[in-house]
C-alpha cells in the first residue's frame, strides 16, 4: 500500500505540499465539497483551501442546520456564492460590492448543482458567474465546456477579479501545475498492465453524439464574435457578428452589427473583418429580428462553446436549448481538441469554403464539418468489444 501524505491526501511519491504558498486574501472562502469529490485524488479545492489561510472547508451534502453556514446566510448582503446561473452577477459587477465570503460549492456538475439544490439556504444569497480569462488547464480531467476549469482555477479567477490583485492570486497555480504534470508523467511512463473495464449493458455511441445524431434535422450551428474591451476597462462584450447555419436543409445566416460602444483596439485584427464594414453594420434590433425569423420553435442550438449564447442572452435574446459540439468532439476523439478548427482536422472532416467574412466565417464552416462527421458517429449501430482498455 502506498503512504499518503496526511495534509494533501496524495502519494508521498507525488505530494504537492512543498509548492503550496500562503496567500492572504481579503475575501474569506468557505468551501463546501460533495463527499464523492472528496475521494477524486485530483481534486483541487483542498488545495486551494491549503493556499488560504482565510478559509474554511466542510464535506456534505445537506448542510440543513449547519451552524456556519446559517451564520452566513443570516447575512446575504456579505455572502456570495460562486455559482453559475441567470440570475448570476458578472465579476464587474461583483467588484462595485465585493462580498466578504465567498462560498465555492466542489464537486462535478451534476453533483455541485444537487448541492445547491439540496440546500434552500445557498438560494436566498447573491450568485456570482464569469467567464475565465484563459482556458482549464485541467488536463488530467475533462471539463464539460470550454468556459469551465477546476474549482482552484476559478477561485483564483475571482479572488484576483475582486480583490483587484491577479497576480498575487496567480502564485495559487504553482502547486496546480505541478500536480497536473506529476499526473501525465505517471500515466506516460506507467509500466503495469492497463485495467479493464467491463460493460454489463450494450454499448451506445457517448450521449452527446446521440444529441447531435438525435436533434440533426432541428439543429442550428450558431458562432459569435464580439466587440471586447480589456478586462480593466469594466466595458462588457457587445455582439458585433453573428453567423448560423442549419446542417440538415443548408440556409444560412449572418448579420454585422454596428458597435453600440466605442470600438475596442484589438476588434477588427480579432473578428478578422475591417473596421469601416463594422461601423457600416446594421443595427442590433434589426439584427436580432431577422435572426428570430431565421429560426423555428423547435430549434437546438450547436455550439463550441458558450460565448456565443453569453453574448445573445446579454442583449435579452432567448436562447433555447443548445448542444455542446465541443464536449461531444472530445468524446469522440477521446481526448480534448483545442479550436473548432482543429477539431475538424482531428477528425478528418472536410472542411467547405467559407461562405461568410472575417473569422466567423472560417469558424462556422469548420463547425458544420465537425457537427456532420460527429452525426455520422452517433448514427454507430455496430458496438465495440465488451471489454474497453482504461487508463
Amino acid at each position: 500500500m502506498r503512504s499518503l501524505c496526511l495534509r494533501c491526501l496524495r502519494p508521498q511519491a507525488t505530494c504537492y505540499c512543498a509548492r503550496v504558498p500562503q496567500v492572504d486574501s481579503r475575501t474569506r472562502v468557505v468551501f463546501l465539497q460533495h463527499p464523492r469529490e472528496r475521494r477524486v485524488a485530483i481534486g483541487t479545492a483542498r488545495m486551494a483551501h491549503l493556499s488560504l489561510p482565510n478559509s474554511e472547508l466542510y464535506v456534505g451534502v445537506d448542510f440543513s442546520g449547519h451552524a456556519r453556514l446559517e451564520q452566513l446566510a443570516a447575512r446575504p448582503e456579505r455572502v456570495a456564492v460562486l455559482f453559475p446561473g441567470e440570475e448570476a452577477i458578472s465579476l464587474e459587477e461583483a467588484r462595485e460590492h465585493p462580498p466578504e465570503t465567498l462560498i465555492v460549492v466542489d464537486g462535478t456538475w451534476p453533483l455541485a448543482r444537487k448541492l445547491v439544490k439540496t440546500n434552500p439556504l445557498l438560494a436566498g444569497l447573491p450568485r456570482i458567474g464569469f467567464v475565465p480569462r484563459r482556458p482549464s488547464n485541467y488536463r488530467i480531467r475533462a471539463e464539460p465546456a470550454e468556459h469551465c476549469v477546476s474549482t482552484i482555477e476559478a477561485v483564483v479567477e475571482v479572488l484576483g477579479a475582486l480583490e483587484g490583485n491577479p497576480a498575487h492570486f496567480d502564485t495559487m497555480l504553482r502547486a496546480f501545475e505541478f500536480m497536473v504534470d506529476t499526473q501525465l508523467d505517471c500515466q506516460e511512463n506507467r509500466t503495469d498492465p492497463p485495467r479493464r473495464r467491463i460493460y454489463k449493458s450494450a454499448w451506445q455511441p457517448p450521449l452527446e453524439l446521440r444529441a447531435i445524431a438525435g436533434s440533426f434535422e432541428h439543429l442550428v450551428l450558431l458562432y459569435a464574435e464580439a466587440n471586447a474591451h480589456p478586462s480593466e476597462q469594466n466595458i462588457p462584450s457587445e455582439l458585433v457578428h453573428l453567423v448560423a447555419m442549419r446542417p440538415s436543409t443548408g440556409e444560412r445566416f449572418e448579420a454585422i452589427l454596428a458597435p453600440r460602444q466605442p470600438m475596442a483596439r484589438s476588434t477588427s485584427l480579432h473578428v478578422e473583418l475591417p473596421e469601416e464594414v463594422l461601423l457600416a453594420g446594421e443595427s442590433l434590433e434589426s439584427g436580432l429580428a431577422r435572426f428570430r425569423a431565421f429560426l423555428r420553435p423547435e430549434d437546438k442550438f450547436a455550439v463550441w462553446t458558450t460565448f456565443a449564447l453569453d453574448l445573445l442572452r446579454r442583449d435579452g435574446f432567448p436562447v433555447p436549448e443548445a448542444v455542446n459540439v465541443r464536449l461531444a468532439c472530445a468524446r469522440a476523439l477521446k481526448h480534448k481538441t483545442g479550436g473548432v478548427e482543429q477539431g475538424a482536422e482531428q477528425l478528418g472532416a472536410r472542411v467547405a469554403e467559407p461562405w461568410a467574412g472575417g473569422r466567423a466565417g472560417r469558424r462556422i464552416v469548420a463547425l458544420e464539418a465537425v457537427v456532420r462527421a460527429l452525426e455520422e458517429r452517433g448514427r454507430a449501430t455496430e458496438p465495440p468489444p465488451r471489454e474497453r482498455l482504461a487508463s
